[in-house]
């Protein structure tokens, strides 16, 4: 990772402890966890056995699979901005991940090649062989070895905001003391953070973002209000010494397909691109402007039109000189 790409990380340290964000009520209603969706019509929640779990998903559009895997500390929710403009191409899927949002918590397996393999269970499952993946932050960990590992059903694939571990992401955790925290034994996160804690520090979080406002801080709070959905995320975190092993181990194994790789202006920029550089024969940067750490709430605009660039039709022109990198 470069060393432009820190200084940039360090300042949104700064920014975060030093900007205090307001949250007030959700600008989104509220959503069941079966039936048709509440954000936009055309959508259906749904929900699907694997081994080991129940993943629920959000589910909508017609065209070629679209899977989106959103990061921590969030759930399917962060995509609802992007999501109707993706699925006027693609059938487009957001998952809650196993043990978080409103997915069963499984008893084990959070590395990210077990997470992958329950996530492409789960695709088959609903019908679909041959996909395009999104990932963001822990999503964009968990879309790689799905890549890597079933290339011949992946056949676009593009990340958001999260270099890979073994590839660049351990250089980040000095940055922030959220990295060790969420990856100490249990119970230490466990029984520091209590329930009343949860805004604070899922605050803090978000306030890793430059146009914040987008951020449905409210129900982010409520969907890791749960105990055990807090554990399940800091068990994500756990396993980034055996996903460093384990990518490390089976980078010999090229992406062949065409990855793109998006950073915030405002966070890691052309620093998500260096990491997959490592891994991947095809990348193409670039750098959601105006944009922090949360893209698909800070500027789904770009994001939306970016993404259908990119999964959609070859040799459609960019319509702006930020969306370059997009085109297929």
């Amino acid at each position: 990772m470069r060393r432009a790409v820190f200084s940039t990380a360090v300042a949104l340290v700064v920014g975060m402890i030093t900007t205090t964000a307001g949250a007030g009520a959700s600008a989104f209603p509220e959503e069941p966890t079966v039936g048709p969706a509440a954000f936009a019509p055309g959508f259906t929640h749904g929900k699907v056995a694997v081994s080991g779990t129940t993943l629920h998903y959000v589910k909508g559009g017609s065209g070629p699979a679209l899977v989106l895997l959103h990061g921590w500390p969030e759930t399917w929710k962060m995509w609802r901005q992007v999501m109707p403009a993706l699925a006027t191409s693609h059938t487009v899927i957001a998952f809650d991940l196993p043990g978080l949002g409103n997915s069963s918590i499984p008893t084990g397996g959070f590395d990210k090649a077990t997470t992958a393999q329950r996530i492409r269970q789960a695709v088959h499952a609903l019908g679909y062989t041959q996909v395009q993946l999104l990932g963001h932050d822990l999503g964009t960990l968990i879309a790689y070895p799905y890549a890597r590992d079933y290339p011949g059903e992946v056949t676009r694939f593009a990340v958001l905001e999260s270099p890979l571990p073994g590839f660049g992401l351990e250089e980040l955790y000095h940055l922030s003391w959220h990295f060790r925290f969420n990856m100490s034994p249990s119970p230490i996160p466990e029984t520091i953070m209590d329930n009343k804690d949860v805004s604070t520090y899922l605050n803090m979080m978000f306030n890793f973002s430059h146009n914040g406002q987008g951020i449905d801080r409210e129900a982010f709070y409520k969907a890791y209000a749960n105990p055990a959905r807090r554990h399940a995320g800091y068990e994500y975190y756990r396993a980034f010494a055996a996903d460093a092993t384990n990518n490390q181990a089976n980078a010999s194994t090229r992406l062949s397909m065409p990855v793109l790789a998006i950073g915030g202006q405002y966070s890691f920029g052309t620093g998500v691109a260096d990491s997959f550089n490592q891994v991947a024969d095809d990348v193409r940067p670039a750098v959601a402007p105006d944009a922090g750490h949360f893209i698909p709430e800070e500027n789904p605009t770009f994001l939306s039109d970016c993404a259908n660039l990119f999964f959609g039709a070859q040799n459609t022109p960019a319509q702006r000189p930020e969306l370059a990198g997009c085109v297929r």
